[in-house]
């Protein structure tokens, strides 16, 4: 195992071992013939086939169970249940007959002989009740049912047997009662014969037909007997003879006698014995008798002696045979079981030696391929993992040379050799596709990213351009459309930066100094298309490094827009951000639908490892902002998660570490005075972040003179320009900037506070006044001046501010 490991070193083991030629190339057998893959392949499968191990262990085990059924079945049958079942039918119906004589009459000689039978009668009894507990796992069907009802009707013995005593019992009720129990017995020796062998159970059928025979003369008997001691018998017991004389004949004559086979033959002529013949004429006389009789009554002549001696001698011969059947269906049956149990052990016997063949072939044949295939699996194993390492290197940019990455196989002239150079054929493909794919996908981003910066530059100059509008107009009507151009503008700038980041770029706007958090917010908010909807909430003042300004704001835009987006354009979207342990917590909140735990735990999963992601793949995904959001956060080190709202919407939190939060600069002074009272504006656009772009490969964007705020001043702190300043801001004069016609009566300047300023034209011209006191403000100081990269200058108040 241990050479077959080893790289660079072709296999070629065969059956046996011997001097590869000169040359160090395959190296050959001489006087042995190498069997082909084929070959032994067919071998390994076709011998396990033969011996299927499963197919083996199911015969198996059928022939098991079914030899344990029957073997139980022919316990039950012969010994178990049959005897003791066997015995209490002819002790009832001894019982039944002495009954009968007793109770038609009260003398009668009878009274001694039916103790005496009773006594046997409760031997018989007491054998047959354990039976009650027989254990019907393989028993035959029905037989504890029929067992249970037979000792129901044994309960009753005794009851019966005093109501004789006493005399309160008819004969009809007696019959009845051990007529009933015999029969419950009868169904016990029926359900014996039910075993799982046709052949068993037709014998064990005659058998129960002969119980019956002896069933229909006891009936007979009983009755006869019964009205030889009254000198005549009921019409209905008439009947009830008759009946029994034919069921009787009808058994013996079509069931019976011709299926005695063997030793049971000579009773076949048992119905032409003088006992027979002699209980027969009897017979015939009664039936003569009965039929020319009128009245309900059948008189009888005594014949009772010839009748009992005859049926004694005919009620032996039938016992004899039903002892030498009994014998013979348990002879049968046990050796079918027998039988089977010796095809088991055979065919176990053989099933194992076949197994035994099939492990030791499969052995010797495995050990032949096992040398030759290793270095196959080997070589196989290496390209697994050389494969996704030359990956990793295309996708860093590495060049690859396919012929250095690819090893060839040294080929052998039979299948393995095949597979072998099948490989080669491969891996070498697989390399080479990879190479393509790679130099393609980043010939794409390279493009993708070029045009994408086109057209940042010309929306860079489409910005500044409208910078120089919003400065040179005054009229209402133009500002307001100047600033829904200056707002559709910024949100195209950042769709964008969207294409170069999932192009493998990164923005090129920078910042040299930090920015407060505010403006960052700010900015964020102007970059959303419905950005009146969005409430900002700082509880303490903190500080973004300038590496981080951009990428947070492009992440916050992004979240943002999802979060109004995806919710009722009248439901707020609240943005929360203060200090916490490890950074500063931003929370994003909407009241929209929300989504399901298995959407979150997507989303969050993206967050956490953003793929590697193929644009043309994932052009029809609408929400490409997660997949910026997440490359901006795994290049910033900022962890991002979804949760489901209070309000069934959706809350993203964000969290900037600790090394993006920088102290307060020590070139912005505490402001001085209070801040500026700005004109409120409600539908004015928000704050734009104006910052310098670095120089392109194609082109350079200009650099701004100055530039913009990303936020103006809240209640608590003053704007970064403010801040730099290190003056006091010029006081409000009301109405100061408006035009004759836009002036109102002081009444109702009193009450601008009560009114929503929601005028196109009352707004623009406040916006206006607000660009003029900023104008001097700038031209008073040139010092106080950002640099163009540094944090900008508010360019429009937003409504949080107004």
């Amino acid at each position: 195992m241990a050479e077959s490991g080893r790289a660079g070193r072709p296999r070629t083991d065969t059956l046996g071992d011997g001097p590869g030629p000169a040359g160090g190339g395959p190296r050959r057998l001489t006087g042995a013939r190498r069997l082909s893959l084929r070959t032994v392949l067919l071998i390994v499968v076709f011998v396990p086939s033969l011996t299927f191990a499963p197919l083996l262990a199911s015969g198996m085990h059928q022939l098991a169970t079914q030899w344990q059924a029957e073997k139980t079945q022919m316990e039950l049958a012969t010994t178990a249940v049959g005897r003791p079942t066997a015995d209490l039918f002819l002790s009832l119906d001894q019982e039944r007959r002495l009954t009968a004589q007793v109770l038609a009459g009260p003398g009668s000689p009878a009274r001694d002989q039916l103790a005496e039978q009773r006594a046997v009668t409760d031997r018989a009894v007491r054998a047959f009740r354990p039976l009650t507990a027989l254990d019907d796992a393989d028993a035959q069907e029905g037989l504890t049912d029929a067992v249970i009802r037979t000792d129901r009707g044994l309960g009753l013995l005794d009851q019966q047997r005093r109501a004789v005593d006493a005399g309160r019992a008819t004969s009809q009720r007696a019959f009845d009662y051990y007529s009933g129990v015999l029969e419950s017995a009868l169904s016990v020796l029926t359900a014996l014969g039910n075993t799982d062998e046709g052949q068993v159970s037709s014998k064990a059928q005659t058998l129960t037909d002969l119980f019956w025979v002896v069933y229909a003369l006891g009936r007979e008997d009983a009755l006869l007997s019964g009205g030889w001691a009254r000198g005549a018998l009921t019409r209905s017991e008439y009947g009830l003879v008759t009946d029994a004389i034919g069921a009787r004949k009808h058994l013996l004559r079509s069931r019976v006698l011709p299926a005695l086979t063997g030793n049971e033959l000579p009773y076949a002529k048992m119905t032409t014995g003088k006992a027979w013949e002699t209980m027969a004429a009897l017979e015939g006389r009664l039936i003569t008798a009965g039929g020319g009789a009128e009245g309900d009554r059948v008189t009888l002549r005594d014949d009772s002696a010839q009748w009992r001696s005859a049926v004694d001698a005919v009620t032996v011969q039938l016992r004899q045979l039903l002892s030498l059947r009994s014998e013979n269906v348990g002879r049968a049956g046990y050796g079918h079981a027998d039988m089977i149990f010796k095809v088991f052990v055979s065919i176990s016997m053989v099933g194992l030696l076949a197994l035994g063949l099939v492990f030791f072939t499969s052995w010797r044949l495995t050990a032949v391929l096992r040398r030759r295939i290793l270095a196959l699996r080997q070589d196989a194993q290496e390209l697994q993992e050389r494969l996704p390492d030359v990956v990793a290197r295309l996708e860093r940019g590495e060049d690859v040379d396919v012929d250095a990455e690819v090893r060839r196989l040294e080929p052998t002239p039979d299948e393995l050799g095949e597979l072998g150079q099948a490989l080669n054929l491969a891996s070498r493909s697989a390399v080479h596709t990879a190479v393509r794919q790679a130099e393609q996908h980043r010939g794409f981003q390279r493009m993708l990213q070029r045009i994408a910066r086109r057209t940042q530059i010309l929306i860079g100059l489409q910005l500044k351009k409208l910078d120089e509008l919003e400065r040179k107009h005054e009229d209402p009507e133009v500002l307001e459309g100047l600033f829904d151009l200056d707002h559709l503008a910024s949100r195209l700038r950042r769709y964008e930066e969207n294409l170069v980041i999932l192009g493998g770029g990164q923005p090129q706007r920078r910042w040299r100094k930090p920015v407060r958090l505010l403006d960052v917010l700010r900015a964020a908010q102007g970059e959303v298309q419905d950005y009146r909807r969005i409430s900002i909430d700082v509880e303490t003042e903190s500080w973004i490094a300038e590496r981080a300004v951009q990428p947070l704001v492009h992440v916050l835009a992004e979240l943002m827009e999802n979060a109004t987006a995806f919710s009722k354009p009248l439901t707020p979207v609240e943005v929360r951000a203060a200090r916490v342990g490890r950074g500063v917590a931003v929370e994003i909140e909407d009241r929209g639908l929300g989504m399901e735990p298995e959407q979150y735990a997507a989303a969050n999963a993206l967050l956490q490892s953003p793929p590697r992601l193929d644009v043309l793949a994932h052009a029809d995904d609408v929400r490409l902002g997660l997949d910026v959001v997440a490359r901006l956060s795994a290049n910033l080190g900022l962890q991002v998660e979804l949760r489901s709202s209070a309000f069934g919407g959706t809350r993203v939190i964000v969290l900037v570490p600790e090394s993006l939060v920088v102290a307060r600069p020590r070139t912005v002074p505490e402001p001085a005075t209070a801040p500026m009272e700005v004109p409120r504006a409600a539908d004015a656009a928000p704050p734009r972040p104006r910052e310098e772009t670095p120089p392109h490969e194609d082109g350079q964007l200009p650099a701004r003179s100055r530039g913009r705020a990303m936020a103006s001043v809240t209640a608590r702190a003053g704007s970064p320009e403010q801040e730099s300043a290190g003056r006091p801001l010029p006081q409000r004069v009301r109405q100061a900037s408006l035009t004759a016609e836009l002036k109102v009566p002081a009444v109702r300047a009193d009450q601008a506070g009560q009114e929503t300023w929601d005028q196109p034209r009352r707004s623009g011209a406040t916006i206006g006044a607000f660009q003029r006191q900023s104008r001097k403000r700038r031209t008073g100081d040139d010092g106080s001046q950002p640099e163009a990269s540094e944090s900008p200058e508010p360019s429009s108040p937003t409504t949080e501010d107004r």
